[in-house]
């Protein structure tokens, strides 16, 4: 019996199998990769956010100001979810205070040279006397005011006869910006009054008298100025003389600012500065005072 003989042929599109099973895998790859990808950005971004706030809160990063009208159907970008979150949490925490803006904020950094000098030929004679003191602090110029020639022993009160001086450092502090701490000061020895306590009673109220007398003879606004009472406890000498205790009895006038090096040199004893210009007017609310004339008897140093 005769074989019949079947001929195989070759199956040529079996690729094609394997070709969609590819695709078919590399199109789900993609598609994990993006939803993978949307969700990390939201989470990278509410990272980053909560980094940012944290670094704000301590002060390093400014504030954002960044005002934003998301879409909640659409998904939430990098940049979106950063000021959304970043500002519902600074308007949360309240911790997060501008920069001041103004003079007043930029009085911080001012140049007192020039008022030092000024202050110093308008105060010349109770200079002289030992009765006032401008000196160089850590937070600016100290117009140290003792208290031999403005309050009486155990009294708050601006003598009268010194009133002619204090209006000379006001007129010249009213038209500048400069921020203004006062600070009273007393000596190591209790007080034996009837109107204080102890020392902390006395120096806290010279102070206050101070910044009250600003405020209402003056016209100074009150966000300038700020008062403190110190007692004995911050001295600049001694309290082992009468000498040294008169330098501790006394009312500090900060004026935060910042003294340059060159005029620091420049104004040190026994060196000469050129004079400035003119002086400027006085304020018409204020009335400029009378120049200084010293005082025919001598007061011995306090």
């Amino acid at each position: 019996m005769s074989r019949r003989r079947r001929l195989a042929h070759a199956n040529h599109e079996r690729w094609l199998v394997s070709y969609a099973d590819f695709i078919t895998l590399l199109f789900a790859f993609f598609v994990v990769l993006y939803s993978s990808s949307q969700v990390d950005k939201r989470k990278v971004g509410r990272l980053a956010t909560a980094i940012q706030v944290a670094f704000q809160e301590l002060g390093v990063f400014p504030a954002s100001s960044k005002i934003v009208a998301p879409d909640s159907s659409e998904p939430i970008p990098f940049d979106t979810v950063q000021a959304i979150e970043n500002a519902e949490r600074t308007a949360a925490l309240g911790r997060i205070a501008p920069s001041p803006k103004g003079p007043l904020g930029a009085s911080e950094n001012g140049d007192l040279s020039s008022l030092r000098q000024e202050l110093e030929d308008a105060l010349a004679p109770e200079i002289q006397r030992r009765e006032v003191a401008v000196t160089v602090g850590p937070d600016g110029l100290i117009v140290s005011l003792r208290e031999i020639g403005f309050f009486d022993s155990g009294s708050a009160k601006l003598r009268d006869t010194s009133l002619s001086a204090f209006g000379r450092i006001a007129w010249l502090l009213a038209e500048r910006p400069y921020r203004v701490r006062i600070e009273g000061h007393t000596d190591n020895r209790p007080i034996h009054n009837a109107e204080f306590s102890d020392n902390w009673d006395l120096s806290t109220a010279r102070a206050t008298e101070l910044v009250r007398l600003l405020m209402l003879k003056y016209g100074f606004a009150p966000e300038r100025l700020s008062a403190a009472g110190y007692a004995q406890y911050h001295p600049v000498s001694s309290n082992d003389t009468p000498e040294s205790r008169a330098q501790n009895r006394r009312v500090d006038l900060v004026i935060v600012g910042r003294v340059t090096a060159t005029k620091v040199a420049m104004l040190a004893p026994g060196n000469t500065v050129p004079t400035t210009s003119a002086t400027p007017e006085a304020p018409a609310s204020i009335p400029k005072p009378s120049p200084a004339v010293p005082a025919s008897s001598e007061v011995p140093p306090g």
